[in-house]
């Protein structure tokens, strides 16, 4: 009996122990992009107390600070969001109380193209010199249009604190007021290694001389291999409005198997969008 009643104590404190372990984290995501992963304590007027995952010790932060808050439960508490400059504001807050800007119209940013290389993220060059292609092509078939320089876009982007990491934080229609456009392209490019292959070729020469004695001969022989490797190539391409509304969403597989396929793919989906103008 004694052993039955130990057995049983043993089992609630496994049971304990798992779902204690179980228990998700709060998420705490900062304007200056930073996620801190623990457990919110307490709320106060103007800030929060936060205790880090593993630690008993108590920080204070202020609420200024923090964009938004993910808890365990899956609900989440938006403190800031980007602020509109004052000519956005006034446009916005005009006679008729149109919520789209006026000085947004017909105009285009082209946001930093996510870009996964083997389930990794790439460096954010390789996200920059996707965007810079996208725009490359898409200016010169924008129409009535226009398509805001890569350089602007990103520059007002940081400013706004908003960063690859961060952007699901903020609304379209957010960054649509940030960048002062009508019309935003955000996009992913994924590229899985599928196969390897190598190439090799050979070459011989045999130069012979001979008389009634003796036969003389020279040559040589040469090989050399080339290794290429196949990807595959996925473009996602989205387009919203600056009332936050997706127009356009479409994915495209690339036919080739390079690694620059996405340029194939991406001309292949944005002519299908309802930017696209011949």
């Amino acid at each position: 009996m004694k052993q039955l009643f130990t057995l049983l104590i043993l089992i609630l404190l496994s049971v304990a122990s798992q779902a204690q372990n179980g228990a998700k984290n709060d998420v705490v995501l900062q304007l200056n992009g930073d996620e801190l992963t623990g457990k919110v304590t307490e709320i106060t007027d103007d800030a929060i107390k936060f205790t880090y995952v593993g630690e008993t010790l108590s920080y204070s932060i202020k609420k200024a600070d923090i964009l938004k808050i993910t808890y365990g439960s899956g609900r989440v508490e938006v403190y800031n969001k980007p602020q509109l400059s004052s000519s956005s504001e006034k446009n916005q807050s005009g006679p008729a109380g149109n919520s789209a800007l006026s000085d947004h119209h017909n105009k285009i940013a082209i946001l930093p193209f996510g870009f996964v290389r083997e389930g990794q993220k790439a460096a954010d060059e390789m996200s920059n010199v996707v965007q810079a292609y996208c725009f490359t092509f898409l200016s010169k078939h924008a129409g009535v249009l226009s398509v805001m320089d890569t350089r602007t876009t990103n520059a007002k982007l940081i400013k706004a604190g908003v960063t690859r990491e961060n952007i699901e934080g903020f609304t379209m229609d957010d960054i649509c007021n940030i960048l002062g456009v009508e019309f935003v392209v955000d996009g992913t490019v994924v590229l899985t290694k599928v196969a390897q292959q190598t190439l090799a070729n050979a070459s011989y020469s045999d130069k012979s001389k001979g008389n009634r004695n003796e036969q003389k001969s020279s040559g040589y022989s040469s090989a050399n291999s080339y290794n290429f490797e196949n990807y595959e190539t996925t473009i996602n391409l989205n387009v919203y409005n600056d009332k936050g509304n997706s127009m356009f969403s479409q994915s495209r597989k690339s036919f080739f198997k390079t690694q620059d396929a996405y340029q194939n793919a991406l001309e292949y989906v944005l002519k299908r969008s309802p930017l696209y103008s011949k």
